[in-house]
């Protein structure tokens, strides 16, 4: 007797559906394709693994398991082996690797996801220029991604996986969120996840007035927004809500649970706030740095 065991993490061939300008620099990407029957999410902050196409190809390069039409090896689905073929091939060549969050799914009456939407951040895009030099392979791609552009995706086969990093305790009676731009889309999914009246507090910082947006909760939410460009010092290495955080007063009878994601050296002052100065016990306290300024994702994934 034998016993089968669901890899949690598995490739998607998917295609673009559409695309929506949400503000100054986000954009809003849906994905299709028969493959997604088997995408299996629990939300919230739902990490995935997205490969893109350099310009000029039609689909993103991958080692030949995992390609377009190609057979997935046992060992591709599991996430395991792909890796080292990923690196070996020429770095202009393969696809480009980007981490994003899933913002939403769509499914059908079996239950069976059809869509997702991923929302991208269009650094250095603007509708009015266009890419300019700043702007990184994915940003450029989300900028003119449209109907029937392939990609794959590494995401969940099950709903509960450890790329869900919001996960507060049970005796958890205040949520506390900060979040750049980055991290808006999950920070917008774990909203719409939490319970009516659940009590909590969000600090969100953005570029532009246009990126600030209505947020659907059933939680007891208090939502503040920073913007940079009204900002006497932008480009700022400390979170602009920082000095607002020290002056916000929490009950003192609270079990609050923290979640901070979105520039790494952002979260670490944010971080140390909520444990060095407020004393909060650290298990309660969920920090992912989602970029690092003035490095890529690859000099990141070196460094780890």
């Amino acid at each position: 007797m034998t016993t089968a065991v669901a890899a949690p993490f598995r490739f998607f061939a998917l295609q673009v559906v559409t695309t929506r300008r949400l503000g100054h620099c986000l954009v809003r990407v849906t994905f299709a394709g028969p493959e997604l029957r088997h995408f299996r999410s629990g939300g919230r902050d739902q990490s995935l693994s997205l490969f893109l196409p350099h310009p000029g190809q039609d689909a993103p390069v991958v080692p030949l398991e995992l390609g377009w039409g190609s057979p997935r090896s046992s060992e591709a689905e599991s996430g395991g082996g792909w890796w080292q073929g990923w690196r070996e091939l020429p770095a202009d060549v393969r696809a480009v690797m980007r981490s994003y969050t899933l913002r939403g799914l769509r499914a059908d009456a079996e239950g069976r996801t059809t869509e997702i939407d991923i929302d991208f951040v269009l650094h250095g895009v603007s509708e009015e220029a266009g890419a300019s030099a700043e702007a990184g392979p994915a940003s450029r791609w989300a900028a003119r991604a449209a109907t029937g552009d392939r990609v794959l995706l590494l995401g969940p086969a099950i709903a509960d996986n450890r790329a869900i990093r919001f996960r507060p305790p049970e005796d958890t009676d205040l949520v506390l969120l900060w979040a750049d731009e980055t991290a808006l889309p999950a920070t917008a999914a774990v909203l719409e996840t939490l319970p009516a009246g659940t009590r909590a507090r969000v600090w969100l910082e953005v570029p532009h007035s246009g990126d600030v947006q209505d947020l659907v909760t059933d939680a007891d939410a208090d939502i503040t927004w920073f913007v940079r460009e009204r900002s006497p010092a932008p480009g700022q290495d400390s979170p602009m809500a920082l000095d607002e955080l020290r002056a916000a007063q929490l009950p003192a009878d609270s079990r609050p649970y923290v979640w901070i994601a979105g520039e790494a050296g952002c979260v670490k002052q944010l971080r140390r706030h909520f444990v060095g100065e407020r004393g909060i016990d650290r298990r309660r306290v969920t920090f992912v740095g989602y970029w690092r300024r003035g490095l890529t994702e690859e000099q990141l994934r070196d460094e780890a």
